[in-house]
């Protein structure tokens, strides 16, 4: 498995506020990057507004991150992306590190956050999101 983002997070100084930042690196040329398709301004602000325990709610989450506005074949990239072990689904432990695909040093969803994500997108019951009920998830 790639690792697709720094492991260290970087900050930025501004004079009103300090901005945490995660830079993005492509390990090689074949491998997607999650900011080929969303913006790194979107990711940190989505990111921000999830810093809290038990504060994450994908649909503001997708709304902020510019995810639900990019077209099929983009939220597909991005489903490609977040299903780690490549099995053609987003099972339970993929999802709890949800966050982490958008910068490595976010925080993990707790387990409620996990199962009300899961549960939200398993349409059909199986324990794990397909790409047909993430397409479905991020348009709700």
């Amino acid at each position: 498995y790639t690792t697709l983002f720094r492991s260290e997070a970087h900050s930025k100084s501004s004079t009103a506020s300090q901005i945490t930042f995660c830079p993005v690196e492509k390990t090689c040329s074949s491998t997607m990057a999650i900011t080929d398709i969303l913006s790194t301004k979107d990711i940190e602000a989505a990111l921000s507004s999830v810093k809290a325990a038990e504060s994450f709610n994908y649909k503001s989450f997708f709304a902020k991150v510019g995810l639900a506005g990019k077209s099929a074949d983009q939220v597909k990239k991005v489903f490609d992306i977040l299903d780690q072990d490549k099995s053609g689904y987003i099972e339970e432990d993929e999802l709890m590190n949800f966050l982490q695909n958008f910068c490595s040093s976010a925080r993990a969803l707790s387990a409620a956050e996990t199962k009300a994500f899961l549960q939200a997108g398993d349409s059909d019951g199986d324990g794990k999101i397909g790409v047909d009920e993430f397409q479905a998830l991020v348009r709700a």
